[in-house]
């Protein structure tokens, strides 16, 4: 600016000509109307209660006028619906579908989607990609929690945890027995891994000092580099569940992995193997899961993810004392959950501003 206003001096200085006011008042006009666009608040629509550090990213950028649905519940479709009308960020989860009914509702001012998640199958990337709005997410940040979280998810199904608790709340709890509720232990075991990303690799370094005896992993192609951390071994599907003793699932839903695990692969698999699944419920075709566990083709099954969520409480699965199903809570600790918050926000914002984001979906 200060350049520009010298040029413009000297000009009228050695000129006399009439269109120099008129140039001056031109640019006085655009530069105040460019100070009045970056000085406008940019309506940003929330749709949980979040952790409270995460909105005061946005409250402290001072460029945020911030709509929320403060409620531990999902906001609802129609309110959904009219909270995003004419919005510059939507900052939303796994619950909101972000489809073309909405982006529609949007309208043209939503330049960018941040989601509270790493999994973004709730999103609609063609009908996203075309309007040009960028997508924020938030991968690495949940990958120690979630991996915690199928450990104990692991140890409990394998170890019969669940069934042990009620039986001491219960009376069940008599004199010792040599092989009263026995599971299965993970020295000497083979483990294999369906999906051998960020936190597939989290979960195998923290099984090793287990004293497991082998890795297997199976994903869309080899993964040397990754696999030497564990001195993994690249298999096909069918193999990694004919010789693992557990077998756990961490990979994205798409339309090759939805119900990927289904009645071909629990046939294959040892009658004293046990499966777990932290990625996404879809990947798990529940029904053949049931009969599996019913009729023995596995030992027993862990899960944090189902379809729908939250699970009925009269379906099937939840009677089996064999399948120890969690509410989706891989991420559930204080520090992970604020530090979703944040990333949220703080990709909400570089999308707003047209800078690089801290973590973007390249859609």
């Amino acid at each position: 600016m200060h350049v520009g206003g010298m040029w413009l001096r000297k000009s009228a200085r050695g000129c006399s000509c009439s269109w120099v006011p008129e140039l001056r008042r031109a640019v006085s006009s655009e530069a105040a109307h460019d100070m009045q666009s970056k000085q406008q608040p940019r309506r940003v629509y929330v749709t949980r209660r979040i952790p409270q550090k995460g909105l005061q990213v946005l409250r402290d950028s001072g460029i945020c006028d911030i709509k929320q649905w403060d409620s531990d519940e999902p906001v609802p479709r129609s309110e959904l619906l009219k909270g995003v009308t004419g919005v510059h960020g939507l900052y939303c989860l796994l619950t909101e579908k972000i489809d073309k009914e909405l982006l529609d509702v949007a309208g043209p001012n939503l330049k960018v989607i941040s989601t509270m998640s790493v999994g973004f199958d709730h999103l609609t990337p063609e009908e996203i990609k075309k309007r040009g709005i960028r997508v924020g997410f938030t991968p690495d940040v949940l990958t120690d929690a979630t991996a915690e979280l199928t450990v104990a998810l692991l140890l409990a199904t394998s170890r019969r945890l669940m069934e042990a608790v009620a039986e001491a709340k219960n009376g069940g709890w008599g004199t010792w027995k040599p092989l009263w509720l026995c599971g299965f232990g993970l020295s000497h075991s083979t483990v294999g891994i369906v999906g051998l990303g960020r936190i597939g690799l989290a979960v195998a370094q923290r099984l090793k000092p287990f004293g497991v005896k082998k890795f297997l992993y199976t994903d869309f192609e080899p993964k040397p580099e990754i696999a030497a951390e564990i001195q993994a071994e690249y298999v096909p599907l069918d193999k990694l569940a004919e010789e693992s003793d557990f077998v756990t699932v961490h990979c994205a839903l798409t339309p090759e992995t939805k119900a990927m695990c289904n009645k071909k692969l629990f046939s294959k698999m040892k009658k004293t193997a046990v499966f777990i699944n932290t990625s996404r419920g879809a990947v798990v075709n529940q029904d053949d899961l049931y009969t599996a566990l019913t009729t023995g083709q596995i030992a027993a099954a862990g899960l944090d993810v189902t379809v729908p969520e939250p699970l009925p409480t009269d379906h099937p699965l939840l009677s089996q004392k064999n399948c120890v199903i969690l509410p989706h809570v891989a991420s559930a600790t204080i520090a992970t959950r604020t530090a979703m918050a944040e990333l949220t926000a703080n990709n909400l914002l570089a999308g707003l501003k047209d800078q690089p984001m801290p973590k973007e979906l390249i859609l």
